[in-house]
């Protein structure tokens, strides 16, 4: 039996609950009266009570599980997280870094990179991807400066990156894995928005089957499954499990969800059982409406070339990018879609197996509805998310985030040393990290970025008009 089968069998039974959770599946407990309705699902909200297995301890149902999800992508072991991919990546840096070491990272990785660089005092060495100036968009990490990187640092205990992009961006993933292995050392591939590439032929080679080492995939993301389930895939010998499931246990709650292993058990079932009609379904409505879009003259599709210059060795086409500014407001207002993401000079659609025919279409006559109305195009316009100025690192994150700081108007910060994060969210890579001297040149990216309507975050002002900075002998 499967584990959200034994959780709705469960359902049915008498069982009277005298342990946590507090709501003890009484409905009652929760049940609001003006709306005649109770708010969450709570019928399945177990604790770890007996016949259910422990996360932590799994020898069970939960063991099942973990070994069907690795049946199912092909790899040597899969460790769940109900923490999403951000316990997941933590987990991997540290089960292949020691403290204070070394690790190879791309400047364009997730945050929650950073904060493992900081939990445990790592040093990081950046490696900038490419631009594809076509399209204004991140490129791809080139195996080359991987290679250069790693015969100049050989102290690099580790290479992280992140494959596919925010914006479906895949870099060669088996040369980067080789170019490591050549120096000892594992590959981690962020690939927490391509936990589908493995299910049809029309998506990307996932870096499970490419020689990475540990790769994380956001079940949540892209396949029907609940938010914050992930999983760790081990993939090879070169990091030992017992390091993995150590942290995986530290950096995820003593109290994991079931609901939500549940929802990575009833994923894991459907697409073993329906998968291939599944994505049959899905990948021909999403070629159809990509077709129709490539036909609109004013509001571009955006699809990166192959190029070994911009690091583009792939594309994941279930991200649709649309150019234009004003897009996403327009889009949610009108024709009530909410996009994915909003850049400067596009919006991101994510799709995926749940999306509907209907909501295909839905997004196909919007838009050329909209391309018929008005010239959005993006001549001249420059992705100001693909301006990477190197950063003056002047001291580690650990040290900077556990400095003494002071408060400084952002316009005044300029040649002080952060001590705190600046975002450029979604996607959550920082502009500025901890320890990195800010320059004129970021500050007037900064500008650039607000003039525009985007998202400053990170900083502990939430209207971004203040940055923490490091209070020296000088100041």
């Amino acid at each position: 039996m499967r584990l959200y089968e034994k959780l709705l069998k469960y359902h049915d039974t008498d069982l009277y609950p005298f342990h946590m959770p507090g709501h003890k599946r009484n409905k009652d407990s929760v049940w609001i009266e003006e709306k005649n309705a109770f708010p969450f699902p709570l019928e399945q909200d177990i604790t770890e009570i007996t016949g259910f297995d422990n996360l932590h301890h799994a020898q069970d149902l939960i063991l099942d599980l973990q070994r069907d999800i690795a049946k199912l992508y092909g790899v040597k072991e899969s460790f769940l997280s109900v923490n999403g991919s951000t316990a997941a990546l933590i987990s991997a840096i540290h089960a292949c870094v020691k403290p204070g070491g070394k690790i190879l990272v791309a400047r364009n990785c997730h945050k929650a990179v950073y904060h493992a660089m900081y939990v445990r005092n790592l040093q990081p060495v950046y490696i900038y991807p490419q631009i594809d100036t076509n399209c204004g968009l991140i490129g791809g990490i080139l195996p080359e400066n991987v290679e250069n990187l790693l015969k100049n640092n050989s102290e690099i205990q580790a290479v992280l990156i992140t494959s596919p992009t925010y914006d479906g961006i895949v870099s060669d993933v088996e040369k980067i894995a080789e170019i490591a292995h050549e120096h000892g050392i594992p590959l981690i591939v962020d690939e927490a928005h391509g936990a589908h590439f493995c299910f049809s032929e029309y998506f990307p080679t996932s870096a499970a089957d490419l020689g990475a080492d540990l790769v994380i995939q956001s079940l949540h993301k892209t396949l029907p499954a609940m938010t914050q389930t992930s999983v760790l895939h081990n993939c090879s010998d070169m990091v030992d499990s017992n390091r993995i499931a150590r942290f995986m246990g530290i950096y995820q709650t003593s109290s994991p969800s079931y609901i939500l292993m549940a929802s990575i058990d009833a994923c894991a079932d459907i697409i073993e059982k329906r998968g291939q009609e599944l994505f049959a379904n899905y990948t021909d409505n999403l070629e159809k409406a990509r077709t129709a879009l490539r036909n609109c003259k004013n509001i571009p599709l955006l699809e990166p070339r192959i190029s070994k210059e911009t690091g583009v060795f792939d594309f994941d086409r279930s991200k649709i990018l649309l150019g234009g500014q004003g897009l996403h407001s327009v889009l949610r207002e009108r024709f009530h879609m909410e996009m994915e993401m909003e850049a400067e000079h596009y919006v991101t659609a994510l799709t995926s197996v749940g999306d509907t025919k209907e909501g295909f279409d839905r997004l196909v006559h919007a838009i050329q509805t909209l391309d018929k109305e008005i010239v959005y195009g993006t001549e001249n316009s420059k992705n100001i998310e693909s301006e990477y100025p190197l950063p003056q690192i002047c001291m580690s994150l650990t040290e900077a985030m556990e400095a003494k700081a002071e408060k400084v108007f952002l316009e005044n910060s300029e040649n002080r040393i952060s001590s705190e994060f600046v975002y450029l969210y979604p996607p959550g890579i920082p502009i500025v990290a901890p320890g990195e001297r800010i320059t004129g040149q970021l500050l007037e990216n900064m500008r650039k970025y607000k003039d525009a309507g985007l998202k400053l975050e990170g900083m502990s002002d939430k209207d971004a008009k203040y940055l923490k900075v490091i209070v020296t002998e000088q100041n």
